[in-house]
Parts: C-alpha cells; structure tokens; sequence
C-alpha cells in the first residue's frame, strides 16, 4: 500500500545497509542488498528513495523476470509517492507483461491492484472494477487481510469518482472489517481515511474529519510518518473549507514537519500550498507567493503535474486579489495545461471559475459568462454554488435582474440543504476534542518519564547496598527455597495418594512452573537493562514503546497462566507483545510472521495458555536469531482433521551447535517434557493423539529449528476459564 509501517533507524542503520550492499559478492545478492535499502529509503527518506530508482533498474538488468519486476514495481510506487503520475501508470502499464512471466501470487495481486487504479484515474470504471476484483480474489485465496483491505479500498474509491455512493461506503466498511485483522495499525489507518474521502466527497465533511481524526490516532499508534503528513493535511484542508483558518494553518504546519521529517518534497510542496491558500485568505499575499513558490520549486522537479496546477491556481487568484491581472491570467493558464494534460476536470472547472471571475472585475461580463458556464458543466455538486453566486453578480451587474436572481435562488437553494456551514461548530469540536486528547498524552507521557527517573535513581541506590546485604538477601533466597521444595514434597506425596485431585494439582504445578519459565529473572533483567539504556539514551519514545509492551505483556501472563484454556487471539496477542520485546530489544535483528487461520477466529477456538511460548524463547536465546543474517520466526495456527496444529520455524544456530555453544539443553528439554506432559493430559481428557515433533529447519547443514504441536481442537461455549 501507498503508507508502509516507519521504523525508527539511525544513521549506523544506513551506512550498514550502504556497506552491505558494497560488499555483496555477486550480481543477485548486490541487488537484494540495494532493495532492502531502498525499502528503508521509502520509509524514512523518499528523497533518496526516488534518487536511487535509476540504480535499482539498472542492477535488476540481466537478473530472472521476478528481480526485474521487483525492481520496475519500486520505480512505480516510488513515482506515486513523489506525485509523478505519466511515470507511474507508464511503469504500471510495463508491469503488465510479468503477468505471463510470472506465477506468484503475491506479483499477480500487486499488478492487478495497480491496474484497476491506473483505469480508475482514467474514468474506465468497469474496466478498474474488474481488475479490482481480480485482486480482491487472489488476496482471499491465502487469506492476506492486509492485501484485501487494500484492494477494497481502492474499489471503494471507484465506486466513490463514479458517484455510487451507497457501494463506496461499502466497499470502504469492508475494508476496515479486514483490516482490523491486520496487526499494523497503518492498515486501518489508510482503510478509515478512505472512508473520509469518501464521506468529503460527498458533501458529508463532519462525518468526514470525525473517520480523518480516527486515521490519524491509528497513524501515530503505527508510528507512520507518511501517513501523518498526509492525514493531517487533509484534515487541514476540512478546516479550511469551513473558515477555521486557525485549526486549519495548525494542521498544514504540522504536515509540513512531519515531510521534513522523512524528506518528503511533494508532501511538503502540498503543505506550502495549502498554507499559502490560508494566506491567501487572511490578506497576508507576500507569505503567499512565498510559500506557493517554493512549492512549485519543489513539484517541478517531481514532475506532479497535478499539483502544479493546484498551486498554480493559488497563486492566480493571490495576483486576482492584488488586482495584477496579467500575472493571475498567466498562473491560471499554466494550471489549466497541467490539468488538461491529466485530464482533471474537477480542477479544470475551478480554474475555469477562478479565471470567470477575472473578467467579471475587468468588466469583460460575456468572458466571464463563457468561463462560468464552462465551471459549470465540470463542477462537482458541493462546488457549483459558488458559481451560482458569481453568475448572479455578473447578471446583477449587467442589469439582468431576472437571471440574476435566478441563480440567487439556486445559491441560496444549495445554502438551505447544504451541510457543510451547519457542521462547522461540530467540526471544531472534534478538532479541539483531538487536541485536548494530544495534550493530555502528552502530560502522562511527561509523568512516566519523570516516573522512570525516579525507578532509575532508586536501581542506582539499589546497586551501591554493602555486601553484607546482598548476602542476607541471597540466604533468604536460599531458605524460601528450601521451603518450596518441602512444600512441593508434602504436594506431591498427597497427589500419590489422591488420585483424582492428583491430575487437578498436576496441571496446576504444570502451569506454574511454565510461568517461572516464562518470567524467569533473566528475562526481566534483560527488559529492565534494556529500559534503562533507552533512558540513557533519551530516547523517550523506544523506551515508552517498550514499557507499554513489557507492562501489558505481564498483565497477559499474569492474568492468563493460571487458567486452562484462553481464547487463540489472547494467545496470539501474548506472542506478538512478547517477540515485539524481543525484537525491539535485539534492534531489529530479526523477524517475525505470525499466522491463524480465520476459521480459528470464527469459532472462537480455545487453546491452553502460553504453550508455544518456552519454543519461541528458545529460538531467539538459544537459537541467537540475532547473530543471523536474516533471522526470522515463523509460528502458524491451523486445523487440521479436527486437531488444531502450531507450527514454530526459525532459522537460528540449530539445535547442534547451541549444544555445543552453550549448556541450554537442561532448559530447553524442561520446555519440552512440560508441553509433553500438557499434551499427555490433554490426550487422556479429549481422547485423542496429540503430539509434539522437533526437527531441524534445514536437515542437510542442521540448522534452525522446527517444532510442530498437535493439539485436541475445542471451541468456547462460554467464557474461557
């Protein structure tokens, strides 16, 4: 999609990924090394992102047809991203051909997707809902909820140009039901702002900035910078549209620091203009032109033809206001070329206005008539009153007192059913509702650093106790467990006499002990030391990322340890927190896919709490997925035959040489003989054979690991306990 997650790296990140790519020993490799940094150049600077396009074509030369459409798909979204619209639907046209070269689904899905937009731009409705669908299809065979919520947005955004509203809406509504099974937020994010497009398009500007406010939270949970330049533009440019010059130059700002942020040109060549349309508004002309010009400065050298004309169209009606003529006629001329030349003609039409109402102050009326008539028969309905009004001025002037109030009926007809004016009080509501809401996270924000500070201060005056402390405190660690271990000898001599409470007490001590496994001090040691460096650091935002997860990871596995069953999305979401932690606290090192199947979700499938997790622990401690180019972890859940089945791979050491490393196997053969004994009691209750199988990922060099557990499959009647 368009807004891609942002991960925050640092400079050390790209000069690695520059010298990586340097050193790469053959043509293949140096082009899978140039792309990865060209994915983190469109994230994080789409300046350079665009400026090594070039460079990728060049090295995908002479590579296999999936190199070479990986390398022409990069261009094409890299050209969308900088507004160069003739190059990104010829790239998508090219792309076309891979479609007989290629199997992949994946490749099928971007190639269709890009195709039914490039027809929708060009107003061939039928032609972009049938390649829409072709998406839409493929994205449902494996079940990739982000790649359907995509392709209906996109078709919502068909059916939106041709008027439909009630499929729009639609197909927008099922584009966040989808994306709500996504665990990126920016999904949902792009899924409700199409459905403010939507809502905006259509005159419904309330509805439409309450879905912006909503994408935009989404944005900053998801930490997408790109997308919060984008949204707070638009927001922007509803405030605007109602008079809230405040809240609207607020929100410009703001978009324009979020460009900076990620050197995006476009993004803040649209920021300038739209900052100069409130200028514009409140008489301020030199800061205008100013920032106008630097904008067209900036989309010039991006070709966005589109916004060209927009700026262009400002900056004519800054000189109409000043009554410099010649130069208001010369802007708009140039902005209707670049909208000829993309065939706009909503945009044609406000120029043709804009242009009418020139002649209109020269005293040149038939002019003015012909290029207001023009506006008309292009104008979209939430724009055509304005001509209304300026058509009865000019009657008005010329003495037609007939036609003149003619068209005053019909300005003031659209004023009495229009709601835009009626929703400007609630619209500044919600926009100071947000802003509150900002402010307030803001203070807590303050209050957990402040917090944090004073856990640091009290871990410095731990660290400096005498000795002698730390012995006592070690011989009362001692003793307790002395205790324990009596305590488990009196349990376990009661459950040999009791056979009944014997199974209860087993799943029991079971459970508690894969807790202690789970919240071993090791790992807590390991978060606190990671929070601490973070606070070193001042890095305000890792460090919070990072004590959120860790804190509602806790409340998971407190919470849920204790129990026999839990629903598979907490289980899942226990998982996510825990390798998010890991992944987080490793800098990225590896990666991580977890997959369920939606019938899993349906049915409300119950699985016995925490029992993939001590697999997980392993691969990343024992298996040093860190020290792995390309590390990853890959867990799914599916049915199978009426038994639910986890599959864990990862691509670490392998289980011999951590032997051989390390002495972890007493660790790891405790987490397996625990999950063994779970799945021993599970068969006797249900009946049934499940099972647990370990192998090596790569069985011909032994490394990385696989581990497939097969377990009874239960659904929840009522509340899991």
């Amino acid at each position: 999609m368009i807004g891609t997650s942002v991960s925050t790296y640092g400079q050390n990140d790209e000069d690695s990924l520059i010298k990586s790519y340097r050193a790469a020993p053959n043509p293949k490799k140096k082009f899978t090394r140039l792309m990865t940094l060209g994915e983190y150049y469109k994230v994080n600077n789409i300046t350079k992102a665009d400026s090594i396009r070039k460079v990728i074509l060049n090295a995908s030369l002479n590579l296999e047809d999936s190199i070479q459409f990986n390398a022409l798909f990069y261009s094409a979204e890299i050209a969308q991203k900088t507004g160069n619209q003739e190059d990104y639907f010829n790239t998508i046209l090219s792309c076309k051909t891979f479609l007989n070269k290629l199997n992949s689904n994946s490749e099928h899905f971007k190639i269709y997707r890009h195709l039914g937009y490039y027809h929708s731009s060009m107003q061939e409705i039928e032609t972009a809902n049938f390649y829409l669908n072709l998406s839409i299809k493929l994205a449902r065979e494996t079940m990739d909820h982000e790649r359907i919520s995509e392709a209906y947005i996109f078709l919502s955004k068909n059916f939106m140009i041709s008027n439909q509203k009630d499929s729009a809406m639609y197909y927008s509504n099922m584009a966040i039901k989808s994306a709500r099974r996504v665990k990126d937020k920016s999904v949902l994010s792009q899924a409700f702002n199409t459905q403010a497009e939507t809502y905006s398009f259509f005159g419904q500007i309330e509805l439409s900035v309450a879905k912006n406010l909503i994408s935009l939270q989404m944005a900053e949970e998801a930490h997408n910078i790109y997308l919060l330049a984008k949204y707070t533009r638009e927001i922007g440019q509803s405030q605007k549209l109602i008079s809230n010059l405040d809240d609207a130059e607020y929100y410009f700002r703001r978009s324009l620091n979020y460009a900076r942020k990620i050197h995006d040109k476009r993004q803040m060549a649209l920021a300038l203009t739209h900052l100069a349309s409130v200028q514009l508004d409140r008489n301020d002309f030199s800061s205008a032109i100013k920032n106008a010009t630097l904008s067209i400065k900036y989309l010039t050298s991006l070709n966005d033809l589109n916004s060209l004309g927009e700026t262009h169209n400002i900056l004519g009606m800054v000189y109409k206001e000043q009554k410099v003529y010649n130069l208001a006629s010369s802007n708009f001329n140039k902005a209707l070329v670049y909208f000829e030349s993309t065939n706009n003609k909503e945009k044609i039409a406000g120029v043709y206005h804009n242009v009418g109402t020139v002649f209109k102050e020269q005293g040149k009326y038939t002019n003015a008539l012909n290029y207001l008539n023009r506006s008309m028969q292009y104008r979209a309905q939430n724009q055509i009153y304005q001509t209304y009004r300026t058509i009865a001025d000019v009657y008005k002037d010329v003495h037609n007192t007939k036609k003149s109030l003619e068209y005053m009926e019909l300005y003031l007809n659209y004023l009495d059913s229009n709601t835009i004016l009626q929703s400007a009080t609630k619209i500044a509501e919600l926009s100071e509702s947000y802003r509150s809401e900002q402010r307030e996270r803001l203070i807590h924000l303050q209050s957990d650093s402040i917090q944090r500070h004073q856990q640091e201060q009290n871990l410095s005056a731990t660290k400096l106790e005498n000795s002698q402390l730390r012995n006592n405190f070690q011989r009362y660690i001692l003793f307790a467990f002395l205790i324990i271990v009596v305590l488990a000898g009196i349990i376990l001599f009661y459950r040999w006499n009791q056979t009944k409470i014997k199974q209860q007490r087993r799943e029991a001590e079971m459970s508690q002990t894969l807790l202690r496994t789970q919240m071993n001090p090791h790992f807590i040691f390991n978060a606190m030391s990671v929070i601490q460096s973070y606070i070193y650091d001042n890095d305000t935002d890792k460090s919070s990322r990072f004590l959120v997860n860790f804190s509602r990871l806790m409340r998971l596995i407190l919470e849920n340890s204790p129990k026999d069953h839990i629903l598979i999305n907490t289980e899942i979401e226990i998982l996510q927190k825990y390798l998010e932690m890991q992944k987080l606290r490793f800098e990225d090192r590896f990666e991580f896919d977890i997959i369920a199947e939606e019938i899993l979700f349906d049915e409300n499938t119950i699985i016995p709490p925490m029992i993939t997790q001590p697999f997980i622990e392993n691969a990343i401690e024992h298996g040093q997925l860190h020290t792995i180019e390309g590390g990853f972890i890959k867990v799914k859940f599916s049915k199978e035959n009426n038994m639910l089945i986890i599959s864990i791979i990862d691509n670490g050491i392998g289980r011999k040489e951590s032997k051989e490393k390390e002495k972890s196997s007493a660790h790891k053969s405790m987490a397996m003989d625990i999950t063994r004994k779970r799945i021993k009691n599970l068969n006797k209750k249900h009946k049934t054979n499940g099972s647990l199988l370990v192998n090596d990922y790569n069985e011909e060099l032994e490394t990385g690991t696989k581990i497939l557990i097969s377990l009874p499959y239960a659904i929840a009647h009522s509340k899991p306990s």
